[in-house]
């Protein structure tokens, strides 16, 4: 207990108070969480901006075309002098937390499939995979799929999965939940949890350890998100389920 009197003061948040910004990292592109577009950006972009205007600092972003693209944060190139949040597809777990620490949940997610049509069984179909968000189980995914003979094909991004199940090369695919939701809802198509013995994570800004003090102010953010139902609003706006309440794809 001695030592800790000689740690440094955390001045995080006096430091974005001070500069009058607030920086995020975010993927280039990750919807319905990060979309590009002016008058829907997303799901993520949208409580950044709450969570700034909370603050009273201007927010500001850096985009990472890795973070869109690789699952492990490790490789994002991502540092202090980058951003103070990271967002667009975090997830709350065990790789999340050995480097980060978490603002509070705000929407449930796990792997999702998506087809043109319902789908009874997907023992032997060949469907997609694409598996972008960090912390979600990519092993426990595989084995399950290996376990009802599923062929899979990785792919590299949101358009050639869509056009992929569009010409039928593909009987459907499965993805991060919120991602899947969102296409197939723009699709027209089919969308499910998968069944509940693949683990279901909570969606999460990123912090950098050590900052207390901001992390402090972004939990009292959410909170006054979630108390004037601007967090609500938000996630209806995407079709996004609160917390707690997303429907499962039962086992046959």
């Amino acid at each position: 207990m001695l030592l800790v009197t000689f740690l440094p003061p955390d001045t995080s948040l006096k430091e974005v108070k001070a500069k009058g910004v607030i920086r995020a990292c975010v993927p280039t592109r990750y919807p319905p969480l990060v979309t590009g577009d002016a008058d829907r950006p997303g799901i993520d972009i949208e409580l950044l901006r709450a969570v700034a205007d909370h603050l009273g600092v201007r927010l500001l972003f850096t985009p990472s075309d890795a973070m869109g693209r690789d699952f492990n944060p490790r490789n994002w190139a991502i540092n202090r002098g980058k951003c103070q949040l990271l967002a667009g597809g975090v997830v709350d777990s065990a790789l999340t937390r050995s480097f980060l620490d978490t603002g509070p949940p705000y929407a449930e997610t796990g792997w999702a499939i998506m087809a043109p049509a319902p789908l009874e069984s997907i023992d032997g179909l060949t469907l997609g995979a694409l598996t972008l968000v960090s912390g979600l189980d990519r092993i426990g995914l595989a084995t399950y799929l290996r376990s009802h003979n599923v062929s899979v094909r990785v792919m590299r991004d949101d358009r050639a999965f869509v056009e992929g199940i569009a010409a039928g090369d593909l009987a459907g695919g499965i993805s991060e939940a919120l991602l899947a939701s969102g296409l197939a809802a723009k699709n027209g198509w089919w969308a499910a949890l998968m069944p509940d013995e693949l683990a279901r994570y909570n969606l999460v800004f990123g912090i950098w350890k050590g900052d207390l003090t901001l992390k402090r102010k972004i939990d009292e953010a959410f909170r006054q998100l979630h108390t004037d139902g601007t967090l609500a609003a938000i996630l209806a706006r995407y079709g996004a389920a609160p917390m707690g309440t997303a429907n499962f794809m039962h086992k046959r």
